[in-house]
């Protein structure tokens, strides 16, 4: 029995399989991919994976001074501002993120600088009882340890977005008490002029403000200090997150704090009220919650105002977009 031997042509293909790679080739490949990443010309994904993982990791590190701000901003509401920082800087990145594609994970020697730099203040604010430097140093650590993979160019081309991180800082005592006890001066005298005109009689005697015979403490009613902080922090968000001309900004920044005593009074009116006319717990309820809701309301005014000025054809932006 013979077995014939088909032509080549009608031969069943066979299919070649894959070959499996071998360790040292996917070690090599792996390496390969690494470098490719290691030098690229901007950064990537695995660059800002990098930047959070070692940014959390400080975290852990400093975790004492993060839960002391945490303790801040829950507990007094005059620091409540600290809650709203990381979502407007994270707000001020997103309308800048066109930037990323021109920054060069180049310079990351400026974070192990940052870091030694926040640990040194960190340490001398531990050691020294300032707690300002203490905390201070910790968010330094933290933007060390990012910027050790992002890189000097995104320190300079998000600046504004960083910066803001200061408000982090709970301000000191001291600080605090000079700037809070002149607003509510200020505030009690233009709430009781505005309140005499509108027919309310009211009088001022020392810190207590009396209308219809109820007492009212100027510091619980007008303490303009959660109002403060919270609405140059907007003031700030809104100058550069926008694009503004450099004096427009500066200006902004300026009469950001006559913007805060004009939303305090504004608070402050109805408040007053409240307390010579309502139950204490309905006023303190309406004192807590309306410092919150005068944010967006400043936020739009200042929109307001730039859209004014931009109708009036003043120019108040770097340039004009195709829509106006």
């Amino acid at each position: 029995m013979t077995t014939e031997t088909l032509p080549a042509s009608e031969a069943p293909e066979r299919q070649q399989l894959p070959q499996a790679a071998t360790a040292p080739e996917l070690h090599a490949r792996g390496r390969s991919r690494w470098k490719k990443i290691l030098q690229s010309d901007r950064l990537t994904g695995w660059h800002v994976f990098a930047a959070l993982l070692l940014g959390a990791f400080g975290v852990f590190v400093t975790r004492a001074a993060w839960m002391e701000i945490y303790a801040w901003a829950k507990h007094d509401e005059e620091y409540s501002h600290i809650f709203i920082v990381l979502p407007v800087s994270l707000w001020m990145i997103w309308v800048r993120r066109m930037r990323f594609r021109h920054c060069r994970p180049s310079g990351t020697i400026i974070g192990p600088l940052i870091i030694a730099a926040g640990w040194l203040i960190s340490s001398y604010g531990f050691n020294h009882g300032v707690q300002t430097f203490w905390l201070g140093g910790s968010v330094m650590i933290v933007l060390g340890c990012m910027l050790a993979v992002l890189g000097k160019n995104v320190l300079f081309r998000f600046f504004p977005a960083i910066a803001v991180l200061v408000f982090l800082v709970p301000v000191p005592g001291q600080f605090r008490q000079d700037i809070a006890v002149p607003l509510q001066s200020w505030t009690a005298q233009i709430a009781q002029n505005l309140l005499d005109m509108m027919g309310v009689q009211t009088q001022v005697s020392g810190n207590v403000l009396s209308i219809n015979g109820v007492p009212v403490t100027i510091a619980e009613a007008c303490n303009g200090m959660r109002m403060v902080f919270p609405l140059i922090l907007i003031s700030y968000a809104f100058c550069f997150g926008l694009p503004l001309k450099n004096s427009a900004r500066i200006l902004v920044l300026i009469l950001s704090p006559l913007a805060a005593i004009a939303c305090n009074v504004i608070r402050t009116l109805p408040t007053i009220w409240l307390y010579g006319n309502k139950p204490r717990a309905i006023a303190n309820t309406f004192h807590t919650y309306s410092g919150w809701i005068m944010l967006p309301i400043a936020f739009l005014l200042l929109l307001g105002v730039i859209k004014l000025l931009t109708w009036a054809m003043l120019p108040v932006k770097r340039y004009t977009l195709a829509s106006q």
